[in-house]
């Protein structure tokens, strides 16, 4: 980054992964601008703070943002417990948010609706490497400004824009006008959204670990509210690799949520449709009725919709990208992630080169730079913006110098395709299976989270 510029860095997202970014900058001497579109730093999260995470909390915490807490008396949580989403909030994103450092750099209420270089578009060349970026902003006041930056750090995660319910990557048809029948990716069902499915028939889509709290969660519910229905569509063969390794699970919670929802559908609480692609939905009254691609049906009055996530790329339309046609990630990364091929062990660590476009000093970074693949680790975002903070300060050794230790769970990833590195997600698998090889602890995300794709970033 050329340093004569004197401006900021601008960082979108202030999840987990944004605010590491913002930590390492400002240890390499760098101005960070941190713009958040929600009210508080790790907003996304907000939405899941009832879901637990699989990863202890030393896997869930930036070593340069540590370095800032420990500098003002924070008391770090015990190494080896498993956080909820809220307590990564509590515990970590808001005392980090709330320190001068950051908050004086951090701008909620702020989304970006767009990037590019100052006074060019895509299709102009000269100059292009040394000219500033110019990083559109919605502030709350209502206003829109242009902010002039030096360097442009995408962490803003997937958590925006799930995949839809139907096959092929389209919605299905008449999806859109039943949405006022499809909750969020992860309701809270035995908390602040229990009214809206206490004693009703509930339909939960998808085979990852977001489906598997769902569903539990449900069968809680279902306890007091013994009215409540719980149906469950998947649309492989089989919900096998959704219950996992069970008490050889390396990774314990993980084993306990699959063999418990294992339980819970061999009693009949949970009624299992295998081989279900939505092809429709269509409302009819005060419930919906969803078309299998065979002709079949389910009858609900709610849909809950674990089907993953996908980056929203349309910020960055006039930045010139080089990413991966399946997984929409950089195009050296793609490879390394595509689950189509990666079913577990670990991604290899990868930092700022890895993650470059042909436009100089931007860098997409955290659950988004993994695009649709759901397999992104926490811990593999936080070693990604050190790299790309070293890289924009001009130490290119440090930057391709990288490094990454993770846990290994002994058995392969659980999860086929729709998890998150956040809340109980595991990495995904491929549909032939366990490969033998040990997987990364995922850090993170719901069903998208963090590994399974939430998108905390």
């Amino acid at each position: 980054m050329d340093s004569a510029m004197n401006l900021p860095v601008a960082v979108i997202g202030a999840g987990p992964v944004g605010l590491a970014a913002a930590a390492h900058l400002l240890e390499r001497g760098l101005e960070p601008l941190v713009f958040e579109a929600g009210p508080t730093a790790g907003a996304a999260v907000e939405q899941w703070r009832h879901i637990r995470l699989f990863s202890p909390w030393r896997f869930n915490l930036d070593a340069a943002a540590l370095r800032l807490l420990e500098g003002s008396g924070w008391e770090s949580p015990r190494p080896t417990a498993l956080p909820y989403g809220g307590e990564l909030i509590d515990s970590y994103l808001t005392p980090l948010a709330a320190l001068p450092e950051i908050a004086s750099r951090l701008q909620t209420g702020a989304r970006v609706v767009a990037v590019t270089r100052q006074s060019l578009d895509k299709t102009h060349v000269r100059n292009r490497d040394t000219t500033p970026f110019v990083v559109r902003v919605e502030h709350e006041d209502g206003e829109t400004r242009d902010h002039t930056v030096a360097g442009v750090v995408d962490a803003s995660g997937t958590w925006s824009i799930r995949n839809p319910l139907g096959t092929s990557g389209l919605p299905a048809i008449g999806e859109d006008a039943a949405a006022d029948r499809i909750s969020a990716p992860l309701p809270d069902v035995t908390g602040r959204d229990r009214r809206s499915f206490a004693g009703r028939r509930v339909l939960v889509v998808g085979a990852g670990h977001s489906a598997a709290n769902t569903l539990i969660s449900l069968a809680d519910l279902a306890k007091d509210e013994p009215d409540t229905r719980i149906l469950w569509a998947v649309r492989g063969d089989s919900a096998a690799k959704v219950y996992g390794g069970g008490d050889v699970d390396g990774l314990p919670a993980r084993g306990q949520l699959g063999a418990r929802l294992r339980r819970l559908v061999e009693a009949g609480t949970i009624e299992l449709q295998t081989g279900f692609g939505i092809s429709s939905l269509k409302s009819l009254d005060s419930q919906v009725t969803v078309e299998a691609v065979d002709g079949r049906t389910l009858d609900a009055d709610i849909v809950v919709p674990c089907t993953g996530f996908r980056p929203d790329l349309d910020i960055l339309r006039e930045l010139r990208l080089n990413l991966d046609p399946a997984v929409e990630a950089p195009v050296e990364l793609g490879p390394l992630i595509d689950p189509e091929f990666h079913s577990c062990g670990t991604v290899p660590p990868h930092g700022a080169k890895v993650l470059a476009h042909p436009d100089k000093d931007f860098y997409i970074v955290g659950m988004k730079s993994y695009g649709r693949a759901p397999t992104f680790l926490l811990a593999t975002g936080y070693e990604q913006v050190r790299s790309v903070a070293a890289a924009l300060a001009g130490d290119h050794a440090g930057a391709d110098t990288v490094h990454l230790e993770l846990p290994e769970t002994g058995v392969c990833s659980t999860d086929a395709g729709t998890s998150c590195d956040v809340p109980a997600h595991a990495a995904a698998s491929a549909e032939s299976g366990c490969c033998g090889t040990p997987e990364p602890v995922l850090v993170g995300f719901p069903t998208g989270l963090f590994h399974g794709r939430s998108g905390i970033n």
